[in-house]
């Protein structure tokens, strides 16, 4: 029998691209997976920036992919720093998902080229690490803070962002604390913003009138379209849980500081988020319980949606 040499090609052609298209595809869908737990939690070398006193600070974060699982990973084996001091003030519970710009490790002015490298391993077993380095494009500033937080428009700016500073924060008392487990701790912190930038989602015209039911079935069912991770520009404070070794309780229910991009998260990047009221007084107040006895470290985060300002407090929680 002979061959068509034109139909047999015609027929590798179409194998090819059916393989290639399913090996397209299969990534795809694998890339598109989402996990509740179980997953790793991947640190991320942010960038860096020079501080006024002639220091540098490096900035990290971290990708914890599981969407509910809250690890708590104690600093030593499993989550240290190299060269030198395996602490640097890094998270040891990590919130779920992207955490953007989330501490900073300051270094001396003459770094250079060293490297610093932040190594994390999780309960299944995978170690991540970043590495930090004083790479020109790795150099950040608060219009690239406020793009990569979702903020602003994809490499977009105005003066108005440009003029931007962020919140300042100020813990009300002692900065250490104690209390019992079980037993609510009151704690008050004091907030101040410019203004700037006015609350809304970008491109929304800052307009947080009452909507229609029309109006909200539209935004629920096909949130805003972007190039980048979307954000409700409006301030709030969050407190959270940032070293501990049992469960923390905050009430009210804090805003969400990690990128949960469901409609109905309490979050910034949640398609119908809505800034909380400011206080009159500047004063936010909330009550904080914790499970069990140990030492503890309380993460708040003053966030106007474009900057953010961060203060801790050590608990030592009393059986």
């Amino acid at each position: 029998m002979k061959l068509d040499s034109t139909r047999v090609l015609r027929s590798l052609t179409c194998s090819l691209v059916l393989l290639v298209l399913s090996g397209v595809l299969s990534q795809s869908l694998t890339a598109q997976l989402s996990f509740r737990e179980g997953q790793h939690v991947e640190p991320a070398y942010e960038g860096w920036r020079p501080n006024v006193d002639g220091t540098i600070s490096l900035v990290f974060g971290y990708f914890n992919e599981n969407w509910e699982e809250e690890p708590d990973i104690p600093v030593g084996e499993h989550n240290f720093f190299s060269p030198g001091a395996a602490d640097r003030g890094q998270p040891t519970h990590f919130l779920p998902r992207r955490n953007r710009f989330t501490f900073e490790v300051v270094v001396p002015g003459d770094f250079g080229e060293d490297e610093l490298t932040w190594t994390v391993t999780s309960a299944n077993g995978i170690t991540k690490t970043a590495y930090a380095t004083l790479m020109p494009d790795y150099m950040i500033d608060n219009i690239i803070i406020a793009s990569e937080t979702g903020s602003l428009g994809a490499g977009t700016s105005s003066p108005e962002s440009r003029a931007n500073l962020p919140p300042s924060i100020e813990i009300i008392g002692d900065r250490v604390r104690t209390v019992k487990a079980g037993d609510a701790l009151q704690i008050v912190a004091r907030v101040n913003d410019d203004g700037i930038p006015k609350p809304g989602r970008i491109g929304s015209g800052s307009d947080f009138s009452p909507k229609t039911v029309e109006e909200w079935k539209a935004d629920i069912m096909r949130p805003p379209s972007r190039v980048t991770v979307g954000k409700v520009n409006g301030l709030f404070l969050s407190w959270t849980k940032y070293r501990g070794p049992g469960d923390v309780t905050f009430d009210p229910p804090q805003v969400k500081p990690w990128e949960d991009t469901r409609t109905a998260a309490n979050s910034p990047w949640g398609a119908l988020w809505q800034p909380p009221e400011v206080p009159e007084d500047g004063l936010y107040q909330v009550e904080v319980t914790f499970s069990e006895p140990g030492q503890y470290t309380l993460w708040a985060r003053a966030d106007d949606g474009g900057l953010f300002n961060d203060q801790y407090l050590e608990v030592t929680v009393t059986p």
